[in-house]
């Protein structure tokens, strides 16, 4: 096995329809990485579609992988993955949304329960841990008295739009930071508060 070898999922529905949904901003994560190591996404027999590459020569290896399952079945394909690259969940590092932080907030974390997140549910219910790093991307919570399901399966508004790059960007740097010095080195650069 690789030594540095990571295994990131980012988590979303399949199809055109749902692509820009909140939802699916794990999906739009791993995109970004993989136009930064001009890699393709491909599919895979594990049912997910997967791009592999390093972001800078001699860097660790990235697998990205975006479950072709609806997210509540994402923990067959996570599994899958991981035992296909023989890797540890110690290896993976789960992209999702976040209900319960702010919009634009980004927060890391290893372990703990899955927050009534589905797809996090099903992943820990598949792989039989729970020990796995997650980038949560906040999308804050839906106003007034929208229901929360329909909340993230609407896209982003137009404010919320003109600020999403730079949070997927953010998202990105943090995998890439965990991947080469570790959790607590990305937890110190993106949860300090900013100067």
């Amino acid at each position: 096995m690789d030594e540095n070898l990571w295994l990131v999922v980012g988590l979303g529905n399949p199809g055109p329809g749902y692509a820009g949904n909140r939802h699916n901003v794990g999906h739009m994560v791993t995109a970004v990485l993989a136009d930064r190591m001009r890699s393709n996404f491909k599919n895979h027999k594990a049912n997910a579609s997967v791009a592999e590459g390093r972001s800078f020569p001699g860097g660790p290896k990235l697998i990205l992988a975006k479950p072709n399952s609806f997210m509540n079945l994402s923990g067959g394909p996570v599994a899958a993955l991981l035992r296909f690259y023989s890797l540890d969940v110690s290896r993976l590092i789960v992209v999702h949304d976040e209900l319960d932080l702010p919009f634009d907030t980004l927060k890391i974390k290893v372990g703990g329960g899955h927050g009534g997140h589905n797809g996090v549910r099903d992943i820990i219910a598949a792989t039989g841990s729970n020990e796995f790093i997650r980038i949560r991307m906040g999308i804050g919570r839906p106003p007034g008295r929208q229901n929360a399901a329909d909340f993230v399966l609407h896209d982003f508004s137009s404010t919320e739009r003109s600020t999403l790059p730079i949070m997927l960007e953010d998202a990105a740097d943090a995998i890439e930071l965990i991947a080469a010095d570790g959790v607590t080195a990305a937890q110190q650069k993106f949860h300090a508060p900013p100067a």
